[in-house]
């Protein structure tokens, strides 16, 4: 008995340190999508920082596919030691969860939820061609001609392609999907007018309604954005309740020391509440939330509720 209680005192003054000396070496972060996205640049930032202050390089590894599926995977059966992370998604910690028959991996029970990073504002957007101004005359002209207008998504289960189907939903709107794959040649088509809607991230198009190429709709979350503050949010434009999010964030695999968890969360919340990371957020729509890993955990748990609900609603699956 008395060995067996020195080996858990011993094992109880080792978890600490290594949480104190940690990390010791390079720190690999997986992002689920090729460059360019908002998850992929707010990856970056927070690597360049977090290699300052560890004094060990983080490096940022673009590993895309299956809908984020295959980077999500890697890092759950990575050894949880907090030197394999991921920039999970709304996508890949929440939706895919119903959206995949067959997912390989639990979005909460296979990781330690980290840190949460941003929430992307997103933008209902139309061609200039499109004869509405407001959300109220898109309905009104969806309705009076069925089936004719078209929406352009990033792909079958993207947040893009719920964000319409809701909208449809809420309105009784028929309107046509035409998918691409990924939010570039969605919005592409729209910019060229070879489609005529989208339900887009609002940091991806604000360069095209300023240059007035596309005409700005209403906000998809529930406040608007900082980045257009004279664009009103779909539900005061008649559909309440209307509230589609699009969120990135930090996370290790299931078992890593609740310390070096911590570590890692301190970490983030102090970059994201640096000056120039809170400028950037303002001109790119996004903004941020400080969680503790335990409140980020249920946030997690509660958005694979909230998107499996939308999902079966909706009738859509992912091969």
């Amino acid at each position: 008995m008395k060995i067996l209680l020195a080996l858990l005192f011993s094992l109880c003054a080792v978890l600490p340190a290594q949480a104190q000396n940690y990390p010791t070496r390079s720190i690999k972060l997986f992002v689920p999508f090729p460059p360019g996205g908002f998850s992929d640049l707010y990856a970056r930032a927070i690597a360049a920082r977090m290699s300052d202050t560890f004094g060990q390089a983080v490096v940022v590894e673009n590993k895309p596919g299956a809908g984020g599926n295959i980077a999500a995977d890697a890092v759950a059966k990575s050894a949880p030691d907090g030197y394999t992370l991921v920039m999970g998604t709304i996508g890949t910690h929440a939706i895919n969860a119903t959206l995949f028959p067959k997912l390989p991996y639990d979005p909460v029970k296979d990781f330690a939820a980290v840190a949460f990073v941003v929430d992307a504002d997103g933008l209902l957007v139309a061609h200039t061609t499109v004869e509405a101004n407001t959300v109220g005359e898109l309905i009104a002209l969806a309705k009076s001609k069925p089936g004719v207008l078209n929406y352009a998504s990033a792909g079958p289960g993207s947040t893009s392609h719920l964000a319409a189907e809701v909208f449809k939903q809420r309105t009784g709107t028929q309107i046509t999907h035409i998918p691409y794959k990924g939010n570039v040649p969605a919005l592409l088509d729209v910019v060229a007018g070879n489609a005529q809607i989208s339900f887009a991230t609002l940091a991806t198009v604000v360069p095209h309604v300023k240059s007035g190429r596309l005409k700005p709709l209403g906000v998809l979350g529930s406040h608007r954005s900082a980045a257009l503050p004279n664009v009103p949010t779909i539900a005061e434009s008649g559909v309440p309740g209307f509230d589609v999010g699009n969120w990135t964030a930090m996370f290790a695999p299931a078992g890593t020391p609740p310390a070096v968890v911590a570590k890692l969360n301190a970490e983030v919340v102090r970059v994201m509440k640096l000056p120039e990371i809170q400028t950037r957020m303002v001109d790119e729509g996004m903004r941020t939330t400080a969680m503790t890993p335990k409140q980020f955990g249920d946030f997690v748990q509660a958005e694979v509720k909230r998107w499996g609900e939308v999902v079966r609603r909706v009738g859509v699956t992912a091969e």
